[in-house]
């Protein structure tokens, strides 16, 4: 989701993709591509971009309350203990994406991130490994990365589902891992100022993929 910009009613230029609906307006100016650390927060943002997958974020917006609600603020503890009453339930809630294989993945993930947290700390430190180097990067039209095809990889190899590299690259957007508002966006600047304040989490685990090895070759000369 980035690209070209428009000029908002309010004479500010936004992300074109975020004039469709208030909703998106909204998400967009406080919260997409800012970053995050909160292991809860992470954890929901990678359920939702599943639950995304071939439908619109449009619609999971619009359903996110309900998302939160029923599955308990994305609490991973509590979604890991999620069985199968829990599954038949949510299955006959018209207030979010009722699939049962993206709803299992949820509670399946919710488990993963429980492994994942006992062995590098957090899920945060894992997931801000694959930050880019270069953080001040231009914004990117591509629907994956190194960095997200190298992450995906890494969750999948942990058991983790619905997580492939386009899901994760929409997510890595999302959560402040790269900035892709468009260069002339109003908001591009702000996102950028909070990154070069933020602190990525440190893990106490060990981890097979180099953060050069996620790197775009030029940097990799550069060191």
């Amino acid at each position: 989701m980035s690209g070209t910009t428009l000029m908002g009613a309010d004479g500010r230029r936004r992300c074109a993709w975020c004039t469709v609906t208030p909703e998106y307006t909204a998400y967009h100016d406080t919260e997409w591509g800012f970053p995050v650390s909160e292991d809860r927060r992470l954890f929901e943002k990678l359920c939702l971009e599943g639950f995304q997958a071939g439908l619109s974020w449009r619609t999971i917006l619009a359903k996110r309350e309900r998302f939160r609600a029923v599955f308990h603020h994305f609490e991973i503890d509590r979604v890991a203990r999620f069985g199968r009453r829990e599954v038949e339930r949510l299955l006959q809630d018209p207030g979010i994406v009722r699939h049962r294989g993206k709803i299992e993945a949820v509670i399946h993930n919710a488990r993963c991130a429980q492994e994942l947290i006992g062995q590098e700390g957090s899920l945060a430190a894992l997931i801000w490994r694959y930050q880019p180097r270069h953080a001040r990067r231009a914004p990117s039209t591509a629907a994956t990365s190194a960095a997200s095809v190298a992450l995906s990889k890494d969750l999948k190899r942990r058991g983790w589902r619905f997580v492939g590299p386009t899901t994760v690259y929409a997510f890595m957007q999302a959560m402040g891992l790269v900035n892709d508002h468009a260069t002339e966006c109003i908001v591009r600047a702000e996102a950028e100022r909070a990154r070069a304040r933020f602190e990525p989490p440190a893990g106490t685990g060990t981890h097979a993929q180099s953060r050069a090895a996620i790197r775009p070759r030029s940097a990799q000369r550069r060191t």
